[in-house]
């Protein structure tokens, strides 16, 4: 698409939204026909009236396999920006994913409040989220509020998304693993430790990385 045929589709449809496409297409792909809850944010406390959220909703598919798989909206540019028009990475170049074991998809919230708070720190201290990277956490559950051995969090491409290219540049998916704080002490002593938790997690029936807030058991 050329610029000029761009600035033609944004002015004749308001609601063109290649930003947002591409994560649905990308999801289309896992899940085809599956309609996602979705979870959109208050519009009076988003960023640009002045409030301090910076996504603007979350969407949470149903795996076959038995989880939920969460996604962001607004890592990226969503709508018409004739500004992002050609870029090599679309916004920050991610969304973030979660994959989580639990029935309802407002079990999920908690997770998506998690999210929102790491959305905040990328857009105001300008420091971004890469694979290969670790959020310590405060030593207590990720889920504030219940007890839980999964304190941290690891991240990494995730395992089953495509990255997707729209006319504002490139797409990957973040995923957030969450670890018990153990396995965080040991990848904070050798980051090589990292590709082993991920071996051993995936060689224990969890190929997909799976958050399971109940998990005991670490693995380094």
């Amino acid at each position: 698409m050329t610029k000029e045929e761009f600035l033609a589709r944004i002015k004749e449809d308001e609601d063109y939204s290649p930003g947002w496409q591409a994560i649905d297409d990308a999801f289309g792909v896992l899940y085809p026909g599956q309609e996602p809850d979705h979870f959109g944010t208050l519009i009076t406390s988003r960023a640009a009236l002045g409030g301090d959220e910076y996504l603007d909703g979350f969407s949470v598919y149903s795996s076959t396999k038995g989880y939920k798989h969460l996604v962001t909206y607004g890592m990226t540019v969503l709508y018409g920006d004739e500004e992002a028009f050609g870029g090599d990475w679309n916004g920050w170049g991610y969304e973030m994913t979660m994959k989580l074991c639990e029935e309802n998809s407002r079990d999920c919230i908690w997770a998506m409040d998690m999210m929102s708070n790491l959305a905040r720190y990328t857009y105001t201290t300008g420091r971004f989220f890469q694979s290969g990277q670790y959020v310590s956490g405060n030593g207590t559950s990720l889920h504030t509020g219940t007890e839980s051995m999964i304190t941290a969090l690891l991240l990494v491409n995730d395992t089953e998304l495509q990255p997707q290219m729209s006319v504002y540049g490139k797409t990957e998916f973040i995923q957030l693993v969450g670890i018990t704080q153990q396995e965080l002490q040991a990848i904070k002593a050798d980051k090589n430790n990292i590709s082993l938790l991920i071996q051993n997690m995936k060689a224990d029936g969890n190929p997909d990385l799976v958050t399971d807030m109940n998990r005991t058991k670490s693995y380094l």
